[in-house]
C-alpha cells in the first residue's frame, strides 16, 4: 500500500502529473461517500483512478446524515426485504471489518408510554424481533450487536432519565450501529483509496463530461486539465442529473436539531419516539460526541434548484420538538436548539407519493453519453453501491480489473476492538482516528498548546487540526471546522476554534 496522506502538495503534484499524462482507467466525479467508495473499489482492483470533487470531501449529503449504520429494519417493515438484508450485511462489514474504529453499537430505546398502546407496542416488538433475525441472517452475532428485549421501568429510566415517569411501562430495547462521524468515514475511504494509488483531487470541477473523460477545472490554480478515461462514474448524488440529464431525481430533505447533552441529562441510548398518527416513523434523540445530542429527522420534498448547503424550515424544527417532547418530562424549547443541519437524499423518482414512500434502494444506470451514474441508496450501503458501479464500468468498457476486495479491506486506522483498546491515546481520539491516534498526537511535538482543546466543551486539539492539514487533505478553515471536525455546526464553537484552524493552516 502506498502513502495514504492527502495534502495540498500531493494534490498539486498529482494534478500536474495528470496534465502531462491525461490517460486513466476510471474517472470518478463526486467526493462524497459513494464517490470515495467507487475510487477505493476501483483502485484496489488494480485500476488507475482519478477522483474529482468540485468542493471538498463529504461536502454534500455525506456530512449531513443521522450518523447511523442502519440494519434496514424500516425497509423490512415496508416490505423491501432485499434492501433490508443488504443494509444489515453492510452494517456488519463496517462494524466488524472495515471501520471498527469509526463505528460503535448503539442502544435504541422505545419508551412504553400511554401514547404507545399495547397494539403499537406489539408491532414495535415484532419489528425488533424481525431485526434480530435480519442481523443473524447477515452474519452479525450478538457479541457485536446484542439481541433486542423488553426492559423494565427502572432500566428504562437509567438509560433515559429525561423520559416521562407517569404511565411508563418500561421500554423496548434494540441495537443498531452508529458512526462517530460520517464525514470522517468519507475521509478515511478517500485516504485508503489514495493508498491504493487513486489520485484524489478536491477543488476540481468536472466540466464537459462524457463517457470517455472530462475537463477538470482547478478552482484554486485556475488551469483546466483534460482527462481521457476508459470509463466515467457519476457519483454526484443530488446533483447527478446535471451530468446525466436523463435522470429524474426527487431530492428529499432530512433535518436534525443539535442540542446540548445538558438539555437531556443522562441520556445513554438513542431515544426513539413514534411519530403520532404513523406506524413506521420515529424521531430519534441521538447522543453524539462533545456534549451534543442530535434530534432527527424529517422527510420533506426539496423542490427547485438544489442548494449547496440546505437549510431547515421552521416547521421542521417545530415538528421535531413537538414529537420528541411527547416522551419528555421537561419539554425542549426552541431556545435549547444550538443549531440545525439538513441533508438531501438523492432519491430516484419512479412513482407518485411522498418522498418518504420512495425506495432507498440504489440504481446504476449508463446514459446515452456513456457515463455510468450511481444514484439513490444510503450511507450504510455505500460500499455495495460502489461495487455495483465499478462492476458496470468494467463490464461496459472492457477494463481488465480484479474482483471486488472492499468487503474485507480495512480503512486507514482500522483494527479489531481489542487492539483499538490498547492504543496509547485518549479514547475520543482513538474513536476518530483508530490506530493513527498516536500519529495525531505527534503533530503537537514542540508545541505544548497543541494538545489543548480549541473550544470549550470539545476534545479537538490543534494537533488534530494539524493532522487534518498534513494528512487528510484539508485546504482551508471550512474543511477543518465543517468536515474534518464538526465544530462548525454550532456557531459559537466555530468562532472559538477559528484561530486554531488558521494557525494549523499556517503551520501545515
Amino acid at each position: 500500500m502506498r502513502e495514504t496522506s492527502l495534502n495540498a502538495a500531493r494534490r498539486n503534484r498529482e494534478l500536474s502529473e495528470l496534465a502531462e499524462d491525461d490517460r486513466v482507467d476510471l474517472l470518478v466525479i463526486g467526493g462524497g461517500v459513494t464517490g470515495a467508495g467507487v475510487a477505493l473499489d476501483a483502485a484496489s482492483r488494480g485500476l488507475s483512478v482519478v477522483l474529482a470533487e468540485k468542493h471538498d470531501l463529504a461536502f454534500g449529503t455525506s456530512r449531513w446524515s443521522s450518523k447511523l449504520v442502519h440494519g434496514g429494519l424500516r425497509y423490512l417493515a415496508s416490505g423491501h426485504v432485499g434492501l433490508a438484508h443488504e443494509s444489515a450485511v453492510e452494517r456488519g462489514i463496517l462494524l466488524r471489518r472495515t471501520a471498527p474504529h469509526l463505528t460503535r453499537p448503539l442502544p435504541q430505546l422505545v419508551p412504553l408510554l400511554p401514547e404507545t398502546d399495547t397494539p403499537r407496542a406489539a408491532l414495535v416488538r415484532a419489528g425488533f424481533l424481525a431485526g434480530d433475525v435480519l442481523r443473524l441472517a447477515a452474519g452479525t452475532g450478538s457479541t457485536c450487536l446484542p439481541r433486542s428485549r423488553r426492559i423494565g421501568t427502572v432500566e428504562t429510566l437509567r438509560m433515559a432519565p429525561p423520559v416521562r415517569h407517569e404511565g411508563l411501562r418500561g421500554g423496548l430495547l434494540a441495537w443498531d450501529g452508529q458512526l462517530v462521524d460520517d464525514a470522517r468515514l468519507v475521509t478515511a475511504i478517500a485516504r485508503t483509496a489514495a493508498g491504493h494509488g487513486a489520485r484524489v483531487l478536491t477543488r476540481c470541477a468536472a466540466e464537459r463530461v462524457h463517457g470517455r473523460g472530462a475537463v477538470l477545472h482547478d478552482r484554486l490554480g485556475g488551469q483546466s486539465v483534460p482527462v481521457r478515461a476508459r470509463a466515467v462514474v457519476n457519483a454526484t448524488g443530488v446533483w447527478a442529473d446535471e451530468i446525466a440529464p436523463e435522470l429524474t431525481l426527487r431530492p428529499s430533505r432530512g433535518t436534525h436539531l443539535v442540542v446540548s447533552a445538558d438539555s437531556l441529562p443522562g441520556l445513554d441510548a438513542a431515544l426513539t419516539v413514534p411519530v403520532p398518527g404513523t406506524t413506521n416513523r420515529f424521531v430519534f434523540a441521538l447522543p453524539a460526541d462533545n456534549g451534543r445530542i442530535h434530534i432527527g429527522l424529517t422527510d420533506e420534498e426539496e423542490p427547485g434548484s438544489v442548494p449547496d448547503v440546505p437549510e431547515a424550515a421552521a416547521h421542521e424544527v417545530d415538528f421535531l420538538l413537538e414529537t420528541i417532547n411527547t416522551a419528555l418530562t421537561e419539554p425542549l424549547r426552541a431556545a435549547d436548539v444550538l443549531a440545525t443541519y439538513s441533508g438531501l437524499r438523492p432519491l430516484l423518482s419512479g412513482r407518485d407519493g411522498s418522498s418518504a414512500d420512495l425506495s432507498r434502494d440504489h440504481a446504476v444506470l449508463t446514459g446515452q453519453n456513456g457515463v455510468v451514474s450511481v444514484v439513490g441508496g444510503k450511507l450504510t450501503t455505500y460500499r455495495r453501491m460502489a461495487e455495483d458501479a465499478v462492476d458496470e464500468a468494467v463490464r461496459a468498457s472492457g477494463l481488465d480489473a480484479g474482483p471486488c476486495r472492499t468487503a474485507r479491506l480495512p480503512l486507514v486506522g482500522a483494527a479489531d476492538r481489542a487492539r483499538l483498546s490498547r492504543v496509547n491515546a485518549p479514547r475520543g481520539l482513538v474513536a476518530r482516528h483508530g490506530t493513527e491516534a498516536p500519529l495525531v498526537l505527534d503533530q503537537a511535538a514542540g508545541a505544548p498548546e497543541g494538545t489543548e482543546p480549541v473550544a470549550e466543551g470539545t476534545d479537538v486539539t490543534l494537533a488534530e487540526l494539524l493532522f487534518a492539514v498534513r494528512h487528510e487533505g484539508a485546504l482551508d478553515t471550512d474543511d477543518l471546522l465543517d468536515r474534518r471536525t464538526r465544530l462548525g455546526v454550532v456557531a459559537r464553537d466555530r468562532e472559538a476554534a477559528l484561530p486554531a484552524a488558521r494557525e494549523a493552516l499556517r503551520r501545515g
